[in-house]
């Protein structure tokens, strides 16, 4: 995989920080399209289609080629295979420290649990009918 050096990573996180962008994306997951097919779902012009492919383009998210007086786009995933890799050390992150909470909410109810004989997945269900 090819590793982005931080500028690079910092054009792809702004680059996908637009709603638009995110979701010209998502289209091209389904494979090519024009710029007038990327543009039609938002109801924007041509123009303001094209600064937002730019973007993209600029991030190496999509390649852009002409055919004839089409302009074709398609996405390009490595820059978000190594955005989600970069990612996915937060992703580790977070999972290691929610696992501490769960143990330490476990240790905690299995205590209550001990002292008053009531779960806290007890409290949750309230009064029987």
């Amino acid at each position: 995989m090819v590793e982005l050096l931080p500028p690079q990573l910092d054009t792809v996180f702004h680059a996908l920080g637009d709603a638009t962008r995110r979701q010209m994306l998502r289209e091209l997951a389904g494979g090519e399209r024009s710029v007038g097919q990327l543009a039609e779902p938002f109801s924007i012009s041509l123009a303001a289609a094209s600064k937002h492919i730019k973007v993209l383009e600029g991030a190496g998210l999509i390649r852009r080629e002409v055919k004839g007086r089409t302009h074709m786009c398609r996405l390009e995933p490595g820059p978000l295979a190594s955005a989600h890799e970069w990612l996915g050390h937060y992703e580790r992150f977070w999972l290691s420290r929610l696992d501490i909470l769960e143990s330490l909410l476990r240790a905690d109810d299995t205590r209550r649990h001990s002292v008053t004989g009531k779960s806290r997945s007890d409290k949750k269900k309230g009064p029987r009918s």
